[in-house]
């Protein structure tokens, strides 16, 4: 089963997506981490992550670019945190897939559906503030708008977490 979960910044989601994760029932919990931590005050806050998603059990698995590649354990249940950091890693790091980021994360994902007994993805919505970016933000939004448009189609669920409240939009 893979779920979807968006929402805007501080709106709920990772908070609902964790739930969601508790209640899918037995089997490994695995939380696979996008944000590269730069600087201290990145470490710090995976740190802070880290040691939350510990007591609920969840086993960290980091992973900057090349979700493909992952392996997780059949069966187990899957919480992918974020698509926004993920797409952002394939277009500007080095060892990302650049041009190909849209098809990179598409087919982890589906790889990781495959996998996983459950699969929740978190994603941001962030194409609502209407200011104009430079050229390479404005190829960024449109991997990421890709990705979450080909992730819903593809997902059994789709839900937005809007000031705390889930809305089912699929599923």
């Amino acid at each position: 089963m893979l779920h979807l979960i968006t929402g805007g910044s501080g709106s709920g989601k990772s908070a609902y997506a964790e739930k969601q994760v508790l209640a899918a029932g037995e089997g490994r919990r695995i939380y696979i981490a996008t944000m590269i931590p730069y600087g201290e005050e990145g470490r710090q806050r995976v740190e802070r992550h880290r040691k939350l998603r510990q007591e609920k059990q969840f086993e960290t698995l980091e992973c900057y670019t090349g979700l493909a590649q992952a392996d997780v354990p059949p069966g187990a249940v899957v919480l992918l945190e974020c698509l926004s950091n993920l797409v952002a890693n394939e277009v500007f790091e080095p060892d990302g897939a650049r041009e190909n980021t849209v098809f990179a994360v598409v087919s982890g994902i589906c790889r990781m559906a495959e996998q996983a007994k459950h699969l929740f993805v978190v994603t941001n919505e962030v194409f609502s503030d209407g200011i104009s970016y430079d050229r390479e933000t404005m190829r960024y939004l449109d991997y990421l708008g890709e990705v979450n448009r080909q992730t819903a189609a593809a997902a059994d669920r789709v839900t937005e977490v809007v000031y705390g409240i889930p809305v089912t939009v699929k599923g």
